[in-house]
Order: structure tokens, then sequence, then C-alpha cells
């Protein structure tokens, strides 16, 4: 269980860390009690966020290393000429084959395992016909249950000989999920995730999709908090121990504007343009973060 003690070094104009949100000076400063809060049971009562327990991470870790592997295999076996809905016989085979559940089949109606985004599409690319052409970039998000708990990360594939554009949006989308990672620490905010990732992004010429977000997960698909991917430092709930979530900047090419297509899933970017996205699962420790699902970037 962690606790925040109220006799750490706080300065009066801080916010205070029993993550009320408020002044240090205008919260606790000045209270009798000595001892220490039950952060657990705020952040569940306050933002009905579930902090993950010693044996719940090595849970996820564990569904993690499913789902990396996962996408090593797509990694793998991906290749021009296949078409987006050979990679998700491929990823449904695979996940019930090493006694897990494909997350996303049947999640609100959603008809497959794993989404596939191809070149302009942003996320939640329903797999199909679509055949893979030299030249695409290819996002692969696999979320898996494994004695159920969940763990969820993706990556973006350069098919081929890409051009410079696709090399470029990729690169910048893998970068901001780095500097997200980076700054994820006790006492950080979730608003100084987005802001480090936005400010990067938008730095190299990309722009950050609003409409999706990074989320809890471990006990459930989709879990509070949000994670934003743009945002003011020092904003937003403040990180605690035991916090589990995603992050997964979706940066496009050009206008940060999308489209819902009549599938009711696929966003695409308004404009046409290429879209890139890389996603971990995100603990964070006593002394900054773990990627539950990690590979390198």
């Amino acid at each position: 269980m962690s606790y925040i003690n109220l006799n750490s070094k706080t300065g009066r104009n801080e916010l205070c860390p029993c993550g009320s949100g408020r002044k240090y000076k205008k919260c606790c400063l000045g209270k009798k009690e000595t001892g220490a809060y039950d952060i657990k049971n705020l952040y569940a009562r306050k933002y009905d966020i579930k902090l993950k327990q010693p044996n719940d991470i090595e849970g996820i870790k564990k569904a993690g290393r499913l789902v990396i592997e996962t996408l090593e295999m797509v990694e793998y076996e991906i290749k021009t000429g296949m078409s987006t809905d050979e990679i998700n016989t491929l990823v449904h085979n695979f996940t019930l084959k090493n006694g897990a559940i494909p997350a996303p089949l049947n999640y609100r109606g959603f008809p497959k395992s794993v989404c596939v985004s191809v070149n302009e599409e942003i996320c939640h690319g329903i797999p199909g016909k679509r055949i893979i052409e030299d030249g695409d970039i290819v996002n692969v998000d696999v979320t898996s249950i494994l004695d159920e708990y969940y763990a969820d990360a993706n990556k973006t594939f350069l098919m081929g000989n890409t051009s410079k554009d696709a090399r470029r949006i990729v690169d910048i989308a893998r970068k901001s999920l780095i500097e997200g990672m980076a700054v994820v620490n006790p006492g950080s905010t979730v608003g100084d995730i987005g802001y480090a990732i936005q400010k990067y992004a938008e730095g190299k010429g990309g722009s950050v999709v609003r409409e999706f977000v990074g989320h809890g997960v471990g006990f459930d698909f989709h879990e509070a908090p949000q994670i934003p991917h743009f945002g003011k430092k020092g904003d937003g709930i403040i990180l605690v121990p035991g916090m589990v979530f995603t992050i997964e900047p979706m940066i496009n090419l050009g206008k940060k504007n999308l489209i819902i297509l009549d599938d009711n899933w696929t966003a695409v970017t308004s404009d046409g343009l290429l879209s890139a996205q890389f996603e971990q699962t995100i603990l964070v420790t006593e002394d900054g973060c773990e990627s539950l699902t990690p590979y390198p970037l």
C-alpha cells in the first residue's frame, strides 16, 4: 500500500501531497496528524483510479510480455502484399495459443482481435481486405488479457521503400513517446506528460491528435485516468506509485483534425496525410517509471 508522508518537505505554495489539488498552505499544512494518508483509498474515491499492488503489477507484466512477443511476431511476419486481415489472424491465433484473450474482439462491437491502421488511419483501423503496399506505414495495436490482467502496446512499422515524410513522422511519434515517459515520476502530473509530448511533436512540425488519449489499464481495457498527449505543466492529477496507464501519442504529419469513417471505428486524418503512433503500458514507481510492455525505442 502506498502512502504520502505529510512530514515531507513540501513548499507552502506547492501542490499538497495528499492529492487534493490545492496548495499545501491551504490544505494540510499545520495539521496535527503526523501519520500518512492512504493514497490507495483516496485515489479510488476521488479519481476512480485503481492503484496496482505488487501482485497486480506482476500479472500485468506477464500480460505485457505476451503483448511484446505478439508485436515481435508481427514484425517478423508482416510484409507487403499481405492484407490487414491476415495480420488479425496472426495476432488472434498467437494470442489464443498462449492462453490469452484478444481484448479488442467484440469490445463495444469491435469485430476483430487487433487494430491495424495504415498511412492516413490514425487509430482503430478494422482489419480487412486492405493490402499493405511498398512505402506504407502500418500501426499494429495489441491488447491481451492474460489471467484476467490487461496490457496494451503498439508500434508503427515502415514497409519497404518509405518516403522521407513517412520516416519523419514515424520518428517524431516514436520520440514523442520517449519524451512523455521521461517526465513520469511521483509528484509529476498528467499535464506534465501531455506538455512534454506536445512541445516535442509540434516543435518538430507534427500535430497532436486531441480526440484519443492514453488511459489507465490493468484490471480492465480502459480505466481512469485519461492521459492526454497535450496539455500544460502542472495540470491534472498528481502521479503516485502504483498508477498504471498507457502513453500512446498519435502524431499527424499535417493538421491534427480527424474524421471517423462510416464503420464508426476507423479514425483518419482530415487532410489525408500520414499519422503514426507508438504506445507502451507504464507503471509509476517510487522513483520514476517502468514500462510493463518494454521494447526498444
